[in-house]
């Protein structure tokens, strides 16, 4: 659900138009906020300054909050639309069976990448071991050379 001019604050009171533009760079996001602080920056200097402290202050710098509304309102359409009942009890146990299996992939192929990760961690490990291994005579070697000269 984008905001449209209807759904924008009114502009009726002096801070309207300032509430209509951090929702305007608030449904373009991140990107939005840090071009019109880098343009404050550039033609007025206070602008950009009271743009970065309004960014940091309020948390729109190192968070999430500003991301696009209408993806947030989507994502959570969407899980909701998935726990609700359609009304058909057939469909509905499609779904749940559907929706269980899914986890159980998901589950399975979660413990296949740390099946995986382990088994590569053991074969860096023994390449580290075997590397270990093979230096190990050469240096064993050269600290006895260096012992036999300082004799």
């Amino acid at each position: 659900m984008t905001h449209t001019a209807t759904n924008y604050p009114s502009t009726d009171t002096p801070s309207g138009w300032l509430r209509r533009a951090e929702y305007w760079l608030d449904d373009k996001g991140k990107g939005a906020w840090i071009a019109a602080m880098v343009l404050g920056f550039i033609f007025v200097w206070p602008v950009g300054l009271f743009l970065l402290f309004y960014m940091i202050w309020g948390k729109k710098m190192f968070s999430n909050k500003c991301t696009s509304r209408s993806s947030r309102h989507s994502y959570r359409r969407s899980a909701a639309m998935a726990m609700k009942s359609s009304g058909n009890t057939a469909f509905d146990a499609y779904k749940a069976d559907t929706l269980r299996r899914l986890e159980e992939e998901q589950n399975s192929f979660e413990s296949f990448l740390d099946r995986l990760r382990a088994a590569k961690d053991k074969a860096e490990f023994d390449q580290f071991m075997e590397d270990r291994a093979k230096s190990s005579p050469a240096d064993d070697e050269k600290a006895e050379t260096e012992e036999k000269e300082e004799a």
